[in-house]
């Protein structure tokens, strides 16, 4: 089961009460105050970890409630600190207050903490409030209450290249030819239900250059506005640096005009926004092995007018599949050593 989002109340343990005590021992007549101070709650802290790939065990329990600060005694002795409680999130998430809308933290890369919600300080005793004029103070504090928040979580997935196109155009066999994933394969529309992730490994061991690829879900005219699968998916492919997008050109799809299935699907990337349309994309006729040729030829033309590099495959036979990694490869390296320089430059 793949979830991409959850909504979780969190509470950070409220601090202890201070203690109001004073020192009564038998050779001891002026013994004074000695109530301990009152121990701090514990905190909400998520991480990111790469043992976890979905959201789901938050669905299933999205309260979490850290321990509270023990109470001060006498003696002087402060209350032990409340426990931590420790959340673990997937790398790609992104953590917005519910109330507010905010985005409070995107965690980018492994091993990242966040204190979400922090436990309250622990009250004084009356040993704090001595003073040479105040030798016997009565005064105590109560812990402070820890803080309470409702997050909303959103996992976008990390990956370097997006394969995108209409229903049923190939997406999940190329994924499953290029890389070890094995991702449901059937001859009927929408037979992906949930992204798949791939690692493409290409070179030998001293020019080895790997990337990770996602196989979204096939869009629709009207994806933007939720449409098929809709949005559901659209934001996964925010975070790739490239776009493969895939064009049926046999016989078999039931759409005619391979150029309107193309702008279609550029169409939709443009109204859900988030810089889509500007990224890089490489164009790929599919299922070449049953191409019609006036479909080739007019993809070749809106290709080469558009200034679009075209790679020609067919998933069944395994033609063009290697010269199509290898493009993809080049095309990330390039665009990590870009991103690099842009890093460093600012």
């Amino acid at each position: 089961m793949f979830i991409d989002e959850a909504k979780i109340r969190v509470k950070a343990g409220d601090g202890g009460n201070g203690c109001m005590a004073f020192r009564r021992e038998k050779f001891v007549p002026r013994g004074g105050p000695s109530g301990g101070d009152g121990g701090k709650g514990g905190d909400v802290v998520m991480e990111s970890s790469e043992c976890h790939n979905t959201l789901v065990h938050f669905r299933f329990n999205p309260e979490y409630k850290a321990e509270r600060g023990r109470h001060g005694e006498g003696s002087n002795k402060t209350g032990r600190d409340g426990a931590d409680v420790v959340l673990k999130v997937p790398v790609g998430t992104i953590v917005y207050d519910d109330e507010t809308g905010e985005k409070v933290f995107d965690f980018s890369a492994a091993d990242q903490r966040m204190i979400i919600a922090c436990g309250g300080r622990g009250g004084r005793g009356n040993a704090q409030f001595a003073t040479s004029t105040h030798q016997a103070p009565r005064e105590c504090e109560p812990g402070r209450p820890g803080e309470e928040h409702v997050y909303r979580l959103e996992l976008k997935l990390l990956a370097d290249v997006g394969l995108v196109g209409y229903p049923n155009v190939g997406k999940s066999t190329l994924i499953s030819r290029i890389s070890a994933a094995r991702p449901k394969i059937a001859d009927y529309p929408f037979t992906t239900l949930e992204p798949n992730l791939g690692v493409v490994v290409v070179g030998d061991a001293k020019n080895e250059i790997s990337f990770v690829v996602a196989d979204i879900p096939g869009l629709i005219e009207g994806a933007h506005t939720g449409s098929g699968l809709g949005t559901q998916f659209l934001r996964h492919i925010e975070r790739t640096r490239l776009l493969v997008h895939l064009v049926d050109v046999s016989d078999s799809s039931g759409r005619p005009d391979v150029v309107k299935d193309v702008e279609v699907i550029l169409s939709e990337l443009a109204s859900f926004g988030a810089g889509l349309e500007t990224k890089p994309m490489i164009m790929v006729a599919s299922k070449m092995d049953v191409a019609h040729k006036d479909k080739v030829a007019a993809l070749k033309r809106y290709c080469k007018k558009h200034k679009l590099k075209l790679y020609e495959i067919s998933a069944v036979t395994g033609k063009g599949i290697e010269e199509l990694k290898y493009a993809m490869a080049k095309e990330v390296d390039a665009l990590r050593r870009q991103a690099l320089q842009q890093a460093e430059a600012s």
